[in-house]
């Protein structure tokens, strides 16, 4: 099965971290569609989010077993947050992704500083154009108030540079 991942998954080492099977195919630019990180999240923070309309997201695409679809569905809050999608996606078909439930959308939230990070990284790892990595940079971010899920979540993003 075909996965496309356009935030904090994009990163093979990431994604392959919650899902053994995931092997990147390639990069794809969906124009039409637009990056936001204002999907409201249980830790009270923007996750990433896409809709339709705007100048383009890049994505990653990558193949996962089925058993590894139905783990990433309960990672990602299938059913509680997000609802699964079919992306066309050039040159390689349909894809299936995740967008947040109207329900769940807050335009007032920020990410936490580590989980923009993780997005940059995998954008930047994939050689998405700078002019989309200044983008997501120049989304505000603020502080995890948690701080031992802080420096969880920042030793993941180390890790994840540190493969890179």
């Amino acid at each position: 099965m075909r996965y496309a991942a356009y935030g904090s998954n994009l990163h093979p080492l990431r994604l392959s971290e919650r899902i053994s099977s995931a092997r990147l195919i390639e990069t794809s630019f969906l124009s039409d569609w637009s990056l936001r990180f204002h999907k409201r999240s249980l830790d009270k923070s923007g996750k990433c989010n896409i809709v339709s309309g705007g100048s383009g997201i890049y994505v990653a695409v990558f193949d996962i077993s089925t058993a590894d679809k139905t783990t990433l569905d309960k990672i990602e809050g299938l059913g509680s947050g997000y609802t699964e999608i079919t992306l066309p996606v050039p040159d390689i078909g349909e894809c299936m992704s995740y967008a947040a439930e109207d329900s769940f959308i807050d335009n007032s939230l920020a990410p936490y500083d580590w989980y923009k990070e993780l997005v940059l990284v995998g954008a930047r790892t994939h050689g998405f154009p700078v002019d989309y990595i200044d983008e997501i940079d120049a989304v505000t971010a603020r502080k995890d108030p948690d701080p031992r899920r802080s420096a969880k979540r920042w030793s993941t993003v180390e890790m994840v540079k540190a493969g890179t």
